[in-house]
């Protein structure tokens, strides 16, 4: 069976302490649903701020137009991380690859439409179509290509309905965190998130 996590590298909340945040896993990936704890919606959110230059002020101070001034500068915000799929009788993982971040992550709906799309690097998600099965390959440099995961365009497709669901759910639990944290904020942060993550929109 495949499965597919929805996930964020944290490295940028390295020594974060303007909210509490959760201990770090030891490669750095954080699974995003709305499972999370309020720590863990903490670490996602520290990691998203230091990785698109935010300056963390006093929570009580973050409001919405002190978001927009630096969405403005920034352009975008987006965020390190992808799609992970992971095979669960031969234990292998396909994780994101680098430079492809959480706000492409609708771009493996092309690769369910049958087509090539560019998904990273170093570790490279490498695909392979034979019909309608689609072979996804991690190509890390220095190693020998993993074993393939199999799965079929349709699976592919409800996978990336399931990843929709976790982005929707870590919203929903990203929302009582901003409220709860940076009141000022929650409103247009859940906004930002949902808007550069596309995270609601239909396919």
């Amino acid at each position: 069976m495949v499965i597919v996590d929805v996930v964020l590298e944290t490295y940028d909340a390295v020594d974060f302490t303007a909210w509490p945040i959760a201990e770090r896993s030891s490669d750095r990936l954080l699974a995003l649903s709305g499972q999370m704890s309020p720590a863990e919606v903490g670490t996602a959110m520290a990691a998203i701020f230091s990785y698109n230059g935010i300056p963390v002020v006093h929570t009580a101070d973050m409001t919405g137009a002190y978001l927009e001034q630096h969405l403005a500068e920034a352009e975008a915000l987006i965020a390190p991380g992808g799609l992970r799929f992971r095979d669960t009788i031969t234990d292998v993982n396909v994780s994101p690859g680098c430079c492809f971040g959480l706000e492409n992550w609708r771009d493996w709906w092309i690769v369910a439409r049958g087509q090539e799309a560019w998904l990273g690097h170093d570790p490279t998600p490498h695909i392979t179509h034979a019909g309608h099965v689609i072979q996804l390959r991690q190509h890390d440099q220095g190693l020998p290509p993993s074993p393939p995961i199999e799965i079929t365009r349709s699976e592919l497709s409800s996978l990336l309905t399931t990843a929709q669901q976790q982005l929707t759910g870590f919203l929903n639990v990203a929302q009582q965190w901003a409220t709860a944290t940076t009141p000022g904020l929650a409103d247009r942060l859940i906004s930002a998130l949902d808007e550069h993550l596309v995270i609601t929109v239909a396919e």
